[in-house]
């Protein structure tokens, strides 16, 4: 039996772009915590059973919460120096209940900036929908290697 694409027509779209929105502010609110060296804000809205590969070791990545927590300090410290954490990109694609977002950011320091003004971060988060709360159940960090 043929279908009628018509039907699609009453789909209500809103519904993508409201989980859109929250994903965006979920995420650009992780990166002013980030930015501001706010541990709590950085760990709100994981997954408990989060999966991060990171810059810095260990290459197989962490899991867990616990262990995304404690891999933080490190950072922060890092990032007191004078180092920026701004988001210039971010896109996201969101489905009902699992979505991902792509971001490239300005993350170095002002010396690091100076020498290589283009270099940025790339970030890549898988999130899943829990109980109507979009949660990131994966993280990626990783610089380009020229």
């Amino acid at each position: 039996m043929p279908h009628d694409f018509d039907d699609f027509d009453d789909l209500d779209s809103s519904d993508s772009s409201d989980d859109e929105a929250q994903i965006r502010a979920l995420i650009t609110g992780w990166a002013a915590a980030v930015h501001r060296g706010d541990l709590a804000g950085v760990i709100a809205d994981h997954a408990q059973d989060l999966v991060m590969f990171d810059v810095p070791p260990p290459h197989q990545g962490i899991r867990g919460l616990a262990a995304y927590r404690a891999a933080w300090p490190p950072f922060f410290a890092w990032q007191a120096q004078g180092a920026c954490f701004d988001i210039e990109s971010l896109d996201i694609t969101a489905g009902s209940d699992v979505a991902y977002a792509h971001a490239l950011v300005r993350c170095a320091t002002p010396e690091e900036l100076a020498a290589h003004p283009g270099f940025r971060l790339r970030l890549t988060f898988g999130l899943r929908k829990e109980r109507g709360r979009w949660l990131v159940a994966h993280e990626h960090h990783s610089f380009p290697h020229d």
